[in-house]
């Protein structure tokens, strides 16, 4: 089995401090540009050779492929959640053990380590990189793409952030986003009342029927998460709109949900209700990730393994029958959120996973 080598910490740091401090808010395709050749440049001083940065309506996607047959993907994205201007209130930071700024944990970390791990390696044959630019809205752009070169490699690491407490991610549940649109009539809260047809209480209905379609004995949440309506205070609403966000675990609870959806009928009488969405990221069931995290169990003995509800990339590959294993990338918290946190003192330790699990497939 491959021994641990030490990786330069500092060298980590700065590479993040670099990423981070571009910033790189999904959709702003200006600026993931910009992210995109930070990236490629990453890439190409630690590993050499070149990256390609594959153009999107979403921002380019950065690949890079060391050469050989293709063995094993490295998964990941550039694009975080933070509105640009995050970092002037919240700049990346080294202290106590932890680096702080908007994007360290979800997921550029993951990303620095993985690219250091590989660095490592005197073999880098079969080794392929592809970071995309739209996860965090969808994958829409990059879907294909993925899906691609996971089939081509046959074994897929994704350099999301780790579980809670350091554990890879072994099985998540697909999810999706519904939007539903009720049409009403509007007419005067005062005079005509009864002239209209009220979209928001056709939606609270709605909400109700919704939220009913959870099964969570089975792993199925059906939650409604933003709702709009009406205009003014004295005009019965005439039009409303229900967000919600879906997460199951097998494929025919995906199909079962799909359908209500679907079905859903109007209570109100001339109200009329339009569904879009899907259940767009297939469930990973933790059978695509035990050959591999059998490996990563040898190679840090007593590392747990878990489940969790959010969706990654690495849903699509497992989808296609890939072997993949998630939760590579660091170790700390907070994604999304003011207080996300990446800690230092795991950095070289996930690093070398990475390496570890790559040297493990090309001699498999």
């Amino acid at each position: 089995m491959r021994q641990a080598v030490d990786v330069n910490v500092d060298a980590m740091l700065e590479d993040l401090r670099t990423l981070v401090e571009i910033e790189s808010p999904s959709r702003d395709t200006e600026a993931l540009a910009a992210s995109a050749k930070a990236v490629a440049a990453v890439i190409e001083n630690r590993l050499g050779g070149q990256a390609t940065l594959v153009e999107s309506e979403a921002g380019p996607h950065v690949h890079w492929s060391a050469g050989g047959d293709p063995k094993i993907l490295i998964l990941g994205h550039h694009d975080t959640v933070f509105p640009l201007g995050t970092l002037e209130r919240r700049p990346f930071m080294v202290a106590d053990g932890q680096a702080t700024g908007p994007g360290v944990f979800d997921m550029l970390g993951g990303l620095v380590q993985a690219v250091h791990g590989l660095a490592t390696l005197d073999d880098l044959s079969g080794v392929e990189i592809l970071m995309t630019a739209d996860e965090e809205v969808g994958s829409r752009s990059s879907r294909a793409l993925i899906e691609e070169r996971a089939l081509a490699c046959g074994a897929v690491l994704v350099v999301e952030g780790a579980a809670d407490g350091g554990g890879l991610k072994t099985g998540r549940k697909g999810c999706g986003t519904f939007r539903v649109s009720i049409a009403g009539r509007a007419s005067h809260a005062g005079l005509e009342p009864a002239a209209g047809v009220n979209a928001l209480i056709e939606a609270s209905h709605q909400v109700l029927d919704i939220a009913a379609l959870g099964r969570p004995e089975v792993g199925t949440t059906v939650t409604p998460t933003v709702a709009s309506a009406g205009t003014l205070d004295n005009v019965v609403p005439a039009e409303a709109t229900v967000i919600v966000d879906v997460r199951v675990e097998s494929a025919d609870e995906k199909e079962r949900i799909e359908s209500a959806f679907a079905a859903l009928a109007p209570h109100l009488d001339e109200a009329r209700i339009a569904v879009q969405g899907a259940i767009s990221r297939p469930p990973m069931p933790e059978s695509a990730s035990v050959e591999l995290f059998a490996v990563a169990r040898r190679l840090l003995p007593g590392l747990e393994g878990r489940a969790v509800g959010g969706g990654s990339d690495g849903n699509f590959t497992a989808a296609l029958g890939v072997p993949t294993l998630d939760g590579l990338g660091a170790v700390g918290g907070g994604a999304h959120a003011d207080h996300e946190f990446l800690v230092i003192d795991a950095m070289a330790e996930r690093a070398n996973l990475v390496a570890g699990l790559v040297h493990a497939v090309q001699h498999a």
